[in-house]
């Protein structure tokens, strides 16, 4: 099934605060219940721990909560965690869908095993949160890396920064780079938009907030949505139409989200305008895609290669999208002729 942690376990039994009330666990790995999970402190730059995260977050290593921003099912805070700089992100209940936001919470460590310099790095998480850091209406905490202040979108809306043919190719490559090994271990993200691809202090992108994100099935064959799995959707500009119909999915669904993406990072422009269920209904039923004619970028001598590129990005079917290792040649044909 593709999920982190079946439904059936989202609340399992042997869920409990360690016998050391500096620290919580997650109920991540069966251990008998009164024994003390055994996860070495994990240092940032440090000795190597046994394993790449942690199920158990120090709370009193953790200093200056700064708000940072919020969404659907979370906030996220700038804080410091064993004398670095960390992101801290609190997963919230949902009233409307309970069931939703904690698969949201296990879907945030779907990719927390996986190392990779375009994708964010999990450090530790926790469903227990002691008092003094409580919070009535958290599911569960995860601490990430923290990669630095802008996404993408700001990026793109921001007219001041220049996003010339080599800077938004850069960044183009750098997620396709991400998802190319996501996909290599059978992880899909299913969010794929620019305000969840996060710019380091060294202008590199990586892939971050993997609340609607999916382990696939060994093999990565294409999974067919289960009726419990409430929170796979994402953001519906970039939702791939698959997707939108119910229908199975495949890591299709991302090489479509970066499709649209990648439209934006040439246009600095927002996909689509006006109703939102107008356009959920016509890029199912009339292949509605953002426009490919009236920016510069489409009318300049790679025009051409970039509507091709674009067009097998976000086919309609599944099957007639590049995998996400031919992503990166197909950006190399998108340079302009020197």
């Amino acid at each position: 099934m593709p999920s982190p942690i079946p439904a059936t376990r989202l609340l399992p039994k042997d869920m409990f605060p360690c016998l050391d009330i500096g620290t919580c666990s997650s109920p991540l790995t069966k251990h008998p219940v009164g024994t003390h999970l055994q996860v070495p402190v994990q240092r940032l730059h440090g000795k190597t721990a046994s394993r790449l995260w942690s199920t158990v977050i120090y709370w009193k290593e953790v200093r200056a909560l700064l708000p940072v921003g919020s969404g659907g099912f979370g906030s996220v805070y700038k804080a410091q965690y064993l004398g670095e700089t960390v992101a801290l992100k609190r997963v919230k209940k949902s009233t409307k869908n309970k069931l939703a936001s904690r698969q949201s919470f296990w879907a945030e460590l779907n990719a927390a095993h996986l190392r990779h310099p375009n994708v964010v790095r999990v450090i530790a998480a926790t469903t227990c949160v002691p008092p003094d850091f409580g919070d009535e209406g958290s599911i569960g905490t995860v601490l990430m890396e923290f990669v630095g202040d802008e996404n993408l979108q700001q990026i793109i809306s921001d007219g001041a920064q220049p996003l010339g043919e080599d800077r938004w190719l850069r960044y183009a490559a750098d997620i396709a780079r991400g998802l190319r090994f996501l996909h290599a271990h059978c992880v899909v993200h299913l969010d794929i938009k620019p305000a969840n691809v996060l710019l380091s202090s060294g202008d590199v992108c990586k892939i971050a907030d993997f609340g609607c994100s999916l382990k696939l099935d060994r093999g990565c064959e294409v999974s067919a949505i289960s009726p419990r799995v409430s929170h796979v959707g994402g953001t519906y500009t970039h939702r791939a139409p698959e997707l939108l119909k119910g229908q199975a999915l495949s890591p299709a669904a991302d090489v479509y989200s970066f499709g649209i993406t990648l439209w934006q990072l040439m246009t600095r422009e927002q996909p689509y305008t006006g109703d939102r269920q107008h356009v959920l209904y016509a890029v199912v039923a009339h292949n509605l895609r953002p426009s490919v004619r009236d920016h510069p970028v489409f009318r300049s001598e790679r025009g051409p290669a970039c509507r091709s590129a674009l067009a097998r990005c976000w086919s309609a079917e599944g099957r007639c999208r590049p995998a996400a290792d031919e992503l990166l040649p197909l950006l190399e044909t998108l340079r302009a002729p020197r």
